[in-house]
């Protein structure tokens, strides 16, 4: 038998001591947790109960999409460098992150109905179409939009941000460069389009490359579905009613339900063969 030299209690009294030191830091100092519980301010007068939960989940949003342009920003570049191994690694946590926002949308599901409206009124002209940050998100990624870029117009520190975004190199831009470099051509469509086709066809030949375009198709699938969940989640919450920033609610947001980052890596699965038979042709992009 293991013996233990430390019994739970000696650990506790260990870092009392520790903690009582002036200066000490402490997991509250470090993660700012003092600061972090007073960002939640509510506009309801009574305060409405479900309000705090609508926060603390929105809020909760913007940490995950802070985490995940980071991975992505990583992601760019190591794809400049050319280390796919790191490269792999950072999308399976963009990945992971992104699941976990497609569940975190059915706990706003649980607010009451009524509730919800309680306080939805308060937060005109407000609206999540205004998400900097997941904008910066879509314009990385591939899926630039000047009139959304226009639309921040009047927001100097998210305009500056979402500038910067919309002139810089994309994730599919350093994913292309990175099989340019190494023997694919990816001049045009159709060529991007063979590229995947012939990664598909010999994934133990090029594994690095097809785990990436399955983490890059899975990055384009997973905002997909957090999408149409969040569809879901208006219409069982609202129904058909306007949004608070003046769209048209369930209306607009099934129009973002085509959008893809990689329409590349889709259309590569229509190409890909076993036998001899002819694939379609390319439809140019």
């Amino acid at each position: 038998m293991i013996k233990h030299y430390f019994s739970e209690e000696s650990a506790i009294v260990k870092m009392t001591e520790e903690y009582g030191k002036n200066g000490a830091l402490s997991y509250n100092k470090y993660l700012k947790v003092p600061e972090l519980i007073r960002l939640q301010e509510t506009l309801s007068d009574p305060p409405s109960h479900d309000e705090l939960l609508f926060i603390v989940i929105h809020q909760t949003y913007e940490l995950w999409f802070k985490q995940i342009l980071h991975e992505i920003d990583a992601s760019i570049k190591w794809l400049v460098e050319g280390r796919p191994f790191r490269v792999n690694h950072s999308l399976r946590a963009v990945v992971g992150i992104e699941k976990v926002l497609v569940t975190q949308i059915h706990i706003l599901e649980t607010m009451a109905q009524v509730g919800f409206l309680e306080f939805r009124d308060k937060l005109n002209p407000a609206s999540g179409f205004q998400s900097m940050q997941f904008r910066e998100l879509e314009f990385v990624s591939g899926a630039k939009d000047e009139k959304i870029l226009n639309f921040f117009r009047n927001d100097e520190f998210a305009f500056g941000r979402l500038t910067e975004r919309f002139n810089a190199p994309t994730l599919g831009d350093a994913f292309w460069g990175l099989l340019g470099r190494n023997g694919f051509a990816v001049g045009t469509y159709e060529e991007k389009v063979q590229a995947i086709v012939r990664i598909l066809e010999k994934p133990e030949k090029y594994a690095d490359y097809f785990t990436m375009q399955d983490l890059l198709i899975e990055h384009d699938e997973t905002i997909v579905t957090w999408r149409y969940q969040h569809i879901l989640m208006v219409e069982r919450m609202l129904g058909m009613k306007r949004g608070t920033g003046g769209s048209e609610g369930v209306g607009y947001l099934m129009t973002t339900l085509s959008k893809k980052f990689f329409p590349e890596l889709w259309e590569a699965r229509t190409h890909l063969k076993i036998d001899g038979s002819e694939p379609p042709a390319v439809a140019e992009g």
